[in-house]
């Protein structure tokens, strides 16, 4: 069995490989679309060989400019029997690769809201997290998945909060703050490896890298003058997002969030976005029914496997 990168001699069995309908994330429209604009690359995905035949793919995403990648996007199988045991060895593989100093990987799954009821999903999922468990992604967050489009209807704008912009430091300040508390498992294991400080530089750095503009981004302060929350609208490969949004600790139970997502909303409206998406995880039970009142609709689950926190 030989573990190497894919070359671009490789696309045909790539290309028939994505072609695989389950839970993988990639399409062919996909996989080319990402790799002209530098989410895929061959640096990133690794094959199993066998006999000079390709068993088993990884394809992995990351943002254009990194030097590794930050999630799996699709596990393949070519071969007869039991993917299980290849794929584990393929991850680990790709895992030991990487810089000891990397941010741990993940590995995302999108799935329909009702994938529990499909018995094909359910194994095709099954078999996967059989594997990144095996390298040690035994971490599981669900994730709720938003959509706004226009013909919901733009909610109410705040009346209560004015929104300025502010320099980076200021950010990372507020992200500190936020982090107190927070519902966000994401947020907490970063927290658990970098500490509060190095968490919020790291939240900075990947918004900054993201498509959407550095400029729409706003603290929120109340009648008073007070810092209450802060707002990040964004966007990814796939078009507007809620990127980032808090309300301070002490300025929580008051609804605000409601107040920095209609914000966030309009925001992105106004470049003209026909639809917004977010996420949120399955117990942030506030901020799921915020993006309802909003007139966000739940419209799939966002799986997360990852390395628990230390």
């Amino acid at each position: 069995m030989t573990i190497r990168n894919t070359v671009e001699d490789d696309l045909d069995t790539i290309l028939a490989l994505i072609e695989q309908k389950s839970v993988n994330t990639v399409t062919v429209e996909r996989y080319r679309e990402y790799v002209a604009s530098g989410y895929y690359k061959h640096d990133w995905n690794w094959v199993v060989e066998e006999n000079g035949a390709i068993q088993a793919l990884a394809i992995w995403w990351g943002v254009p400019g990194e030097s590794h990648p930050y999630s799996i996007d699709g596990l393949y199988y070519a071969g007869d029997g039991d993917p299980v045991p290849v794929w584990t060895e393929l991850l680990k593989y790709a895992v030991a690769s990487r810089p000891a100093d990397a941010e741990p990987p993940e590995y995302h799954f999108f799935l329909d809201s009702d994938w529990q009821d499909k018995p094909d999903v359910v194994t095709a999922l099954e078999v996967r997290s059989q594997a990144a468990a095996a390298v040690g992604m035994t971490g599981i967050t669900d994730r709720l998945r938003y959509e706004w489009k226009p013909e919901f209807g733009l909610p109410e704008r705040s009346t209560r909060l004015k929104f300025e912009p502010a320099d980076d430091e200021a950010f990372v300040d507020v992200f500190m703050r936020v982090s107190e508390g927070s519902l966000d498992t994401a947020t907490a294991r970063e927290i658990a490896r970098l500490g509060a400080e190095g968490a919020a530089r790291e939240e900075l750095a990947m918004y900054k890298s993201m498509p959407g503009d550095r400029d729409w981004w706003r603290l929120a302060y109340n009648g008073d003058g007070e810092l209450v929350g802060f707002e990040v609208p964004s966007a990814n490969a796939g078009g507007p997002v809620v990127g980032y949004l808090g309300v301070l600790p002490e300025h929580r139970g008051h609804g605000l969030s409601d107040d920095l997502l209609a914000e966030i909303t309009h925001q992105l409206a106004e470049t003209g976005a026909e639809h917004i998406r977010a996420d949120t995880d399955f117990g942030n039970v506030p901020m799921a029914k915020s993006f309802e009142r909003q007139g966000y609709r739940k419209f799939a689950v966002r799986r997360v496997l990852a390395f628990p926190e230390n």
